[in-house]
Formats: structure tokens, sequence, C-alpha cells
């Protein structure tokens, strides 16, 4: 019998009188603040920010955001669909600059641009559609990720050793509903796994302090009741040495032609100890994630975070319970005008898809040959 799961968390929501709210992500786990977002500029600001965060997520808001504010009072009057395409297109562009790695916000955006550029036979029709196809974005997510997660999961329980009666997986960042519309990619391959009982354990890794990946992903894994093990990245090899690892399962913000995946830092190093150790290496994001007109992974750019973020650690003060956010480096350490110690602050690295063993959307799972130095993303989308 399938496990029954505990009503999952979610990102954002859309209230009984269509207002947009997203919880504020810098806050959690400690708390849980409902923020609403009424305009593409406070849009941008949360994915800037990092108050929303996980590729799938970040073009939900985007483009739920240009919904509301179609929606608004301070919606102009359109005289012409060219009027509506040339008021609707900068905020698209805007929005889309708000971090240009992941795919995902720029798909959504494309989308909505597709539909701003087709026939109408009136302003208000061309408003209506473009309306709809913002929601659509948010509301296709959740169906996306359950196929995935049943995908990734059976995929993964066939790779098992014999007489395994559950699988110990590790993830990197989060993937979760927190991440997405609901259910999850990477996690909602743990979550259906856990649903199906084949899971022994799930270990999450910690990657630089500041982000909340791993806090995230606790906070999830907590809430389902999934039995985790939260260890930090620089354990990743040890776990690998003394656990007899199934999978590594994560997540992508963007996954190239050749199969070459960007995702959050830290993501590189594990699959090098994956290989290392012959452990499958799994990708699951949605078909949105996939960027064909890229070839390999040295073309994706990748956002360099500011420096202070990596000196910093935000956590509860335990003696008053009060949030803080703390300096856990020399004050000047990533300062613009010290040139003697800088920080290096990348937000994703690129996984080479000689690394990585087979690629999960909800179309299917595309296997990477043995030997072979790319996978046929292609054919999942």
């Amino acid at each position: 019998m399938p496990k029954t799961l505990p009503e999952m968390m979610t990102s954002l929501r859309i209230t009984a009188g269509g207002d947009v709210e997203i919880i504020d992500q810098l806050l959690l786990p400690h708390t849980v603040k409902w923020d609403k977002v009424e305009t593409p500029e406070q849009a941008f600001d949360a994915i800037k920010m990092m108050k929303i965060r996980g590729a799938p997520a970040i073009a939900s808001l985007a483009a739920l955001s240009v919904r509301s504010h179609l929606s608004s009072s301070a919606a102009p009057s359109f005289a012409s669909t060219t009027s509506v395409q040339e008021h609707v297109a900068p905020i698209l562009d805007y929005l889309q600059s708000s971090r240009p790695t992941a795919v995902n916000l720029g798909e959504a955006m494309d989308r909505i641009r597709g539909v701003l550029s087709a026939s109408a036979s009136s302003p208000a029709e061309l408003v209506e559609k473009v309306k709809d196809t913002c929601f659509a974005v948010h509301a296709e997510d959740m169906e996306r990720n359950r196929e995935m997660g049943r995908l990734g999961a059976e995929w993964l329980w066939k790779k098992r050793g014999d007489g395994k009666k559950g699988l110990k997986v590790i993830t990197v960042c989060n993937t979760g509903s927190l991440a997405t519309s609901g259910y999850g990619t990477a996690i909602g391959v743990i979550t259906a796994l856990y649903e199906a009982d084949h899971l022994d354990t799930a270990y999450y890794a910690q990657t630089t302090p500041y982000h909340q990946g791993s806090r995230l992903t606790s906070l999830e894994l907590t809430t389902l009741r999934v039995p985790a093990c939260m260890i930090c990245d620089t354990m990743l090899g040890s776990l690998m040495q003394h656990q007899d690892i199934d999978g590594v399962i994560v997540g992508a913000d963007r996954i190239v032609k050749n199969g070459d995946t960007a995702n959050k830092i830290g993501t590189y190093q594990a699959a090098v100890l994956a290989a290392r150790h012959k452990v499958p290496f799994v990708v699951v994001a949605p078909v949105t994630t996939v960027d064909l007109s890229l070839a390999t992974g040295a073309e994706i750019h990748i956002e360099q975070r500011p420096p202070v973020e990596a000196t910093l650690v935000r956590g509860k003060n335990l003696e008053t319970g009060e949030l803080s956010v703390v300096r856990i480096t020399p004050e000047g350490v990533g300062a613009d005008d010290n040139e003697w110690n800088q920080v290096y602050n990348p937000s994703f690295d690129v996984t080479p898809a000689e690394l990585i063993s087979a690629v999960v959307t909800e179309k299917g799972v595309a296997e990477r040959a043995e030997g072979a130095t790319s996978i046929d993303v292609a054919s999942v989308c």
C-alpha cells in the first residue's frame, strides 16, 4: 500500500481573492511569513533577493506577477493589440533578467511572448490570452513534477542491488514543493520512493552557509516525515565510502543539448564523487529546464552572487529566539576595496554529461550509454 503523505508545503499561492503570495524563504525554517506580490517589480526583487528560489517556482512567480499586473487598476487602457505588446514585452525582459541562469524563467517569458505575437481580435482578447498563459505556467508544474517523481523512482529502483528493500540516496540543494509549484523534482523522486516504501534514508547536503537549500530540504522532509540525514558537502566523500549509497538525485537550472547540467554550486563535486564510487547520478527537471539552443555547458551563463553572502550565516538565536545574521569571517573579507582577501561565490556549477547517469523529465528517462560523454536529452523533450 502506498504511504499517505501529509499536506505538502508550497512556496507560493493564489488566495481566494486572487492575490499572489509567497513565503519569504529567507526566514525559513524558523518563521513562515507570507508576502503579497502585486507587481512585476516586487516579483523581480523577491527573485533577485532569493526570497523565492527554485527554477520552476521562479518562473511561476514571474508569470503570475504579469497576470496580476494586467488584472490590476495600474494596468493601462489598451487602444490596440500593438499597445498591449509594447507594454508587456519590456516587463517580460525585465523579469527574465532577475535570474538569467534559470532557463525555466526564460522559457516562461518566451511562452508569453509567443502569445503576445499571436493574432487577436481585440486588445482585450490579447490581454486575456496572456493572463491565461501566465496562469498555465504555474498550474501545469504540479502534474509534471508527479510524473517525474514516478519515472525517476522507478528507474532508480530498477538499478538497486540484490536484496535491497530500501534505497539510500543523496540530494543537493532544495528541489521540493518549496522550489516548484508543488511535489518537487529531485525531492519528488525521493517522495515517490518513500510513498512506494522503497526509501531507506535521504541524505541532503548543505552547501554555502548563507544559501537556504539544505535548510529548506530539512523542513520539507521533516514535514513529510521522510527518514533523512543532513550532511555538509565536505562529507559527501566520507558518506559514499562508508554507506552503501544507491543514487545521487539532483535538480537543474539548465540542461543543454549534450546533457551538461547547471545546478546549485556543489553539484559538480557530488557528481565526481558519485562517479568515483560508481553511484548512479540522476538529474531530474521538467522539459522547460532543457535548453537545446546551447550545445555544451561551456555556454551557460553562471551568476556570481554578492561576496558578502559567503561571509554570513543566518539562524535563530538560542537565547533570544530571534532570527539573526552573523558574520563568520573577519571584517573586510569580500569587500569591494579588499584586493588581498576576495570571495569566489558562484551560484551554480556545471556537471558534464559524462558524469550523469540519466536525465529524467516528465516525458521519460534519457540514460547515458556506457562510455558515452553525452546524453540525448532531446529524446525526453
